[in-house]
């Protein structure tokens, strides 16, 4: 029986061996890749969290500037039109 126990005790130690080398494979294809990714998405200009979430900050401040704007017009506009309309009414009524 010595024997095929040695036999047991040699496979299992491949198996072991192979184990290891196909994790340390796997390691290094995942490290290839991640590198490949982080330089394909580097390349592309993509912009960070950080960057989206001040441009998000600063489009609503300027959206809120932009709606203030526009009231401001829509009122002197209605300025501008009663104005128009008085001298309007003034010089029909001199005719």
């Amino acid at each position: 029986m010595p024997p095929s126990n040695r036999l047991f005790d040699d496979f299992a130690r491949m198996m072991t061996d192979a184990a290891g080398a196909a994790q340390g494979v796997r390691r290094e294809a995942e490290t290839v890749v991640r590198a490949q990714f982080e330089r394909l998405i580097r390349d592309m200009d993509i912009a960070s969290r950080e960057e989206v979430d001040v441009l998000r900050d600063l489009v609503s401040t300027l959206r809120t500037q932009n709606e203030a704007l526009a009231a401001r017009v829509a009122v002197l506009e209605g300025k501008l039109g009663d104005r128009a309309g008085s001298a309007g009414a003034g010089a029909s009524e001199g005719v």
